[in-house]
């Protein structure tokens, strides 16, 4: 199984994004395939690994056959060992191959490509740590080949003054050409033949562009296209001597694409403005001084220098200097994050103040910044219902309408006495007008990028349009309370022993006992003790999940656990009314006491469950494996409606699976917990929401939304924007939908014209499309 990513550079054409999904995904070989209108991608899975070639060949001829404009590339893949160059200006083949021979020299790199058709450069490495400095080499070497190539890292559309500004301002001078002749044509009152010739080069001028595509697509079979319909609906207009009207629709036609392509275009680059995080360069410290590089360019144990005001670019950890960072375009929080030599810090964030030399421990591809960046720009892959639905809706709408425009041009005058085939032509060509449903197809989409970029600026990272439109059904919310609703951060506060034991051979046995476990429990009774663990003193250690642990001290038998885990032994032990977890010790069978954990409750938790439940969330959940004082203690305080305590990993899912079959109607469950020890949870949750996720690895890996803070509050704006999101998708629904019927109905009454009609069309799309930047503001 193989997952490709293409731009689809050019692509401005919904009804050209549905035949692109339609045709790649009916290629032998492709499990499946989608077309992200919005951000201009293709995905396409791939079940047959040995015909990869093949198969991309082919989903190159349909993109080609739906748009001979929309240029296709590949997004390079983030493998470990291998990456591409964009080597822009390559336009020599034996430059190329010269390239490639060179690079191929290097040592440590295994296999290297130059396709020239795409002017790219794929190099894999031997070693995935040799990768960067590969790649500073074979930049040089393709610099020096050739005057005038531009080495990038990234794929970029084409710069100004390319072919396609060429075109560009070609047409524009066409149409304005073809413009002043139609004013001249209204102006002026010229014989019945000149009129129609100044008019029928207007329209060609204007319109003659359209034609042509409508042609192509004709002759590669596709018919029920916008340029084949307004062709078909202007000709129309000329045929009935409705000369301006012809003009007048294909002239306003033109400027609404204009003003529609300009308006998708505005509001791509707002929301890729929103999640604009990605450092430019970095300052690697070299022996022979800093230089300025790419960050992929720059390898593990490398340091790097970041200057006040500059973005940090890769994942390091402070070696000198300190400074305050502004981590809010990854967290969505204003306020600064104080580092010095040993913090850790993330790409993305900003420097603030003072200079930093960091060491990088991890990779471009591998940091923060570029797996946000790929989960946000690819999130809008994994549609949402109402989008397969309009998809759908759209492949019936165009067709049933341009059958009723034909009913309505031919049946009426054939039927009514004294019906004039020329006005229920009229009336039809109106219905042809109105037949497509852009409005739809593009505003859609692009409500969902905005939404999903608009919560990636507040720090919550959704992982697809399906995630966020689940977000309006959730009815439940089940919280871990660990990490979740309480710092996780554990104290000893208390320790209790019995008459035979004093405070401080308590801990001892406890810490003697815990010294091999990494749970935070366990690290908050070492810390407690305050001093080293003898590894010979402590042997036999055996951990019971969800119990505790049993080894020998000395020859002694200590068990440290739950009650539960005494009660195995068959220790007794009292049980006390106490806050926070209660660690009992046990020493050679005979019950020691116990040792008091307290957690601290978040500031927010509170006023996040009272702001939850007013977003209509009906019932909140608690689950813990703390004992029932504690749980139902915290729980009180906080006003969450059930808790469920002393629960062991596995019947934490066996609850949630309980809470799934107890649910009444549509509403869905929310499972938030901190990505770490709860993936098999978040994975059974109708969304799982993990806290958190700066830095966490696990928090981004296992769940369908990440909270980059450890705020619970967070759960409640992701609510509302996905609330705000749904009220836009539909407001635009209905607002289409609505004025295409009132121009349908006006138009087969005969009292709504062609002007009306290329309103119904291209206005309500620029108005939808407009409608829909408003989901990028949260």
């Amino acid at each position: 199984m193989a997952i490709k990513t293409y731009i689809l550079e050019g692509l401005s054409c919904p009804g050209c994004a549905a035949k692109i999904e339609r045709g790649v995904g009916a290629i032998t070989g492709v499990s499946s395939a989608a077309v992200d209108f919005a951000s201009q991608r293709l995905t396409v899975e791939i079940g047959r690994g040995d015909k990869i070639d093949s198969i991309i060949t082919e989903a190159g001829a349909v993109v080609k056959s739906a748009g001979p404009s929309i240029t296709m590339s590949e997004i390079a893949p983030e493998g470990l060992g291998t990456r591409c160059l964009w080597l822009y200006g390559l336009d020599c083949a034996d430059c190329a191959a010269k390239i490639e021979r060179r690079v191929a020299e290097l040592e440590g790199v295994e296999a290297v490509s130059v396709d020239i058709m795409a002017q790219k450069l794929t190099i894999t490495a031997s070693d995935a740590a040799r990768l960067p400095p590969l790649l500073r080499q074979a930049a040089r070497i393709a610099s020096e080949s050739e005057d005038g190539i531009d080495v990038s890292f990234t794929a970029r559309p084409p710069a100004a003054g390319t072919r396609q500004e060429k075109t560009h301002w070609f047409a524009r001078t066409r149409i304005a050409l073809g413009v002043a002749l139609f004013a001249a044509g209204v102006i002026f009152d010229f014989e019945p033949r000149a009129e129609l010739a100044v008019f029928l080069a207007s329209y060609l001028l204007v319109g003659g562009e359209v034609i042509s595509s409508a042609l192509k697509n004709v002759s590669r079979g596709q018919v029920l296209d916008e340029n084949f319909l307004m062709s078909i609906a202007t000709v129309g207009a000329f045929a009935i001597g409705e000369y301006p009207e012809g003009v007048a629709v294909m002239l306003f036609y033109q400027v609404g694409e204009a003003f529609q392509r300009y308006a998708v275009g505005r509001s791509r680059k707002s929301i890729t403005a929103l999640m604009d995080i990605r450092p430019d360069s970095a300052n690697l410290k070299t022996d022979d001084g800093i230089i300025k590089v790419s960050p992929e360019e720059v390898g593990i144990g490398e340091v790097i220098i970041v200057k006040p005001g500059e973005k940090i670019p890769l994942d390091g950890v402070v070696l000198e200097g300190r400074s305050a960072l502004d981590t809010s375009a990854l967290t969505g929080e204003s306020l600064p994050r104080d580092v010095e030599p040993g913090c850790d810090v993330l790409s993305g964030s900003i420097n603030k103040s003072g200079l930093l030399s960091v060491r990088v421990t991890k990779a471009f591809g591998e940091s923060t910044v570029s797996r946000i960046l790929d989960l946000v720009q690819s999130a809008s892959a994994a549609k949402a219902p109402v989008e397969n639905f309009i998809t759908k809706f759209a492949r019936y709408y165009t067709p049933a309408v341009v059958a009723a425009a034909a009913a309505l041009a031919l049946i009426p005058p054939m039927i009514l006495p004294g019906a004039a085939f020329s006005d229920w032509l009229a009336r039809a060509l109106v219905f042809l007008v109105v037949s497509c449903p852009c409005a739809l197809v593009i505003s859609i989409p692009l409500s969902f990028f905005g939404g999903i970029g608009g919560a990636s600026r507040k720090g919550i990272l959704v992982k697809g349009s399906n995630f966020l439109d689940a977000l309006n059904s959730v009815d439940t919310v089940v919280f871990d309370k660990t990490g979740t609703l309480t710092k996780g951060i554990f104290a000893v506060s208390d320790t209790v022993p019995t008459d035979g034991f004093s405070r401080g051979d308590l801990m001892s046995f406890a810490a003697h006992a815990e010294a091999g476990s990494n749970h935070p429990i366990a690290a908050s009774i070492l810390k407690a003790w305050g001093k080293p663990i003898p590894g010979e003193s402590v042997s036999d250690y055996e951990e019971i999940a969800g119990h505790g642990v049993r080894v020998s001290v000395g020859g002694r038998e200590v068990i440290a656990g739950n009650a539960k885990m005494l009660d195995a032994y068959g220790i007794a032990h009292d049980l006390p009314d106490v806050t926070g977890t209660v660690v009992y010790v046990a020493v050679g069978g005979t019950y020691a006491g116990y040792v008091v954990i307290s957690d601290e409750i978040k500031p927010d938790s509170a006023s996040a469950i009272k702001r939850i439940k007013a977003t209509g969330v009906k019932k909140t959940v608690m689950l813990t494996g703390d004992s029932g004082a504690t749980g139902n203690k915290i729980g009180s305080e906080l006003g969450i409606d059930s808790i469920y305590s002393e629960l062991l990993p596995h019947q934490k899912v066996e609850k949630l699976e309980e809470l799934e079959r107890a649910k009444s109607g549509r509403g869905s469950i929310a499972f938030v917990g901190d990505g770490i020890n709860d993936a098999p949870v978040l994975a059974r949750a109708d969304v799982g929401i993990a806290m958190g996720g700066v830095g966490s690895d696990a928090a981004i890996e296992a769940a369908d939304v990440v909270l980059m803070t450890d705020e619970p509050s967070k759960i409640a704006d992701a609510i509302l924007i996905a609330k705000k999101t749904r009220r836009i998708v539909w407001q635009n629904i209905a607002f289409a939908l609505s004025v295409k019927a009132v121009v349908l109905a006006l138009g087969a009454m005969g009292m709504a014209t062609m002007w009306e009609a290329v309103f119904g069309d291209v206005g309500v799309a620029v108005i939808a499309v407009l409608n829909a930047m408003r989901a990028m503001k949260p």
